[in-house]
């Protein structure tokens, strides 16, 4: 017996901007065969193409995707907004056909696309966990037998009576992805509605797709939260422009994936000696910034746990003796959440009397997900801020598996990761 789930050979589905697919008629499909050579007369004689104006209205949203997943396998999709990720999940899930090449599935399919998909507003929570599941594929009596434990795991115990219409988009996302969790198929695949729920029912949907996979079933998940695609999947496809670009470790396609993300400049190099650069101090010393990873390539995108590295030209018009190098870091809202400075880490430098290049690498970068700007500073114990550079520029962190728990604490608990270790103590009462 194959252990293939599914496999893509040279997917690629075309949309026309614009237009919606309508509703066509016997006599419509004839009216328009018999009209068409009278427009195309009339657009040759005007000079104008139509061939020419549907051509430029077209878009690929996927093309040549081809990839094979084994059952029992977690596998992320992961790229930008308009990469093709819902696109290809709605072909695998049959509610779209491919323009070309080959989407197959072997097993039962239970899939989570959007909100509401398969939900009445008018009827009631119980009544839409009978309609949804039907339309999943799930059998009456197989709803039933699940139905209390699909009410316990969405937690809207005291609303199952109530018309759905009146219910959250969260509310809406747990009854869905209960129903879909709970239906006893081989292949569940998931969009990124899981980033509707709290952060408790997150914790607790990622939970029940490990299970899933523990039981040898197959799991699709797309998903903008790199802790949960390096926590649960065993392999990460990244999507860009339709295309499958890499496809393999988790960590290692996040990483190649955040290495285009967001960069400044599309080098990570930030040239500090623009007269717009706002700045304080009786000396410009800094002349260009530049990020990288520890790898050596330039990026300003970093997952929590990365190492940054900070390269800074320095060109000075004088010596300075003693020189002392700070780095300060502030979230968006530019609140100080830390500063380190080569004082404080007992590295001496020769005095600076020609062109240089210093270097600050800042590891194990414990910040929550966000956007944070950097502040740079040269002084020496005589003068602190010989050249002073406020929010030179800014970078990302991304969530990654920091703490290997497959979870990220709220913003509200803090502006930085700190780990910790716990155990309980044999005895009880003071020692």
């Amino acid at each position: 017996m194959s252990t293939l789930a599914i496999r893509c050979d040279g997917l690629a589905k075309q949309y026309r901007i614009g237009e919606r697919e309508k509703y066509k008629a016997l006599r419509d499909v004839l009216t328009r065969a018999i009209a068409s050579p009278v427009r195309r007369a009339r657009a040759a004689l005007s000079g104008h193409s139509p061939i020419g104006r549907q051509q430029e209205s077209l878009i690929w949203a996927l093309q040549d995707v081809s990839f094979q997943i084994q059952r029992g396998e977690i596998v992320g999709i992961i790229g930008r907004n308009g990469a093709g990720k819902s696109t290809l999940l709605k072909v695998l899930s049959r509610i779209t056909q491919p323009t070309r090449g080959l989407g197959e599935i072997w097993g039962r399919v239970g899939s989570l696309l959007e909100i509401g998909t398969g939900f009445h507003p008018e009827l009631t929570g119980r009544d839409n966990i009978y309609l949804n599941g039907a339309i999943l594929g799930m059998k009456k009596e197989e709803i039933t037998r699940k139905f209390d434990e699909i009410v316990a795991f969405s937690g809207i115990e005291d609303f199952i009576d109530t018309p759905v219409k009146r219910y959250s988009s969260g509310m809406y996302v747990r009854l869905a992805f209960a129903v879909a969790a709970h239906m006893e198929a081989e292949i569940l695949i998931v969009d990124e509605v899981l980033a509707v729920g709290d952060t408790q029912f997150q914790k607790k949907c990622l939970g029940k797709m490990g299970e899933v996979a523990r039981e040898g079933r197959t799991v699709l998940l797309v998903s903008h939260n790199m802790a949960a695609i390096h926590a649960l999947c065993s392999r990460a496809i990244l999507l860009e422009q339709g295309r499958a670009v890499r496809d393999g470790d988790p960590l290692e396609t996040t990483r190649y994936y955040l290495d285009g993300f967001e960069k400044q400049a599309d080098s990570g190099v930030i040239d500090l000696r623009s007269a717009s650069v706002p700045r304080s101090g009786k000396a410009r010393l800094f002349s260009e910034l530049r990020f990288k990873n520890a790898a050596g390539a330039p990026t300003t995108a970093y997952l929590c746990g990365d190492d940054m590295v900070l390269e800074f030209d320095i060109d000075p018009p004088f010596t300075v003796s003693d020189p002392i190098l700070f780095v300060g870091v502030d979230d968006s809202l530019g609140r100080r959440i830390f500063t380190v400075s080569s004082q404080y880490s007992q590295s001496e430098f020769p005095a600076f009397e020609r062109p240089l290049t210093a270097v600050c690498t800042i590891p194990d970068l414990c910040l929550l997900p966000g956007r944070y700007s950097v502040s740079v500073c040269v002084g020496n114990p005589y003068e602190w801020s010989l050249d002073l550079v406020v929010n030179a520029a800014s970078f990302d962190v991304h969530a990654s598996d920091y703490f290997g728990s497959g979870r990220m604490p709220p913003q509200e608990l803090g502006a930085v990761l700190v780990k910790s270790h716990w155990r309980v103590a044999n005895g009880v009462g003071p020692r």
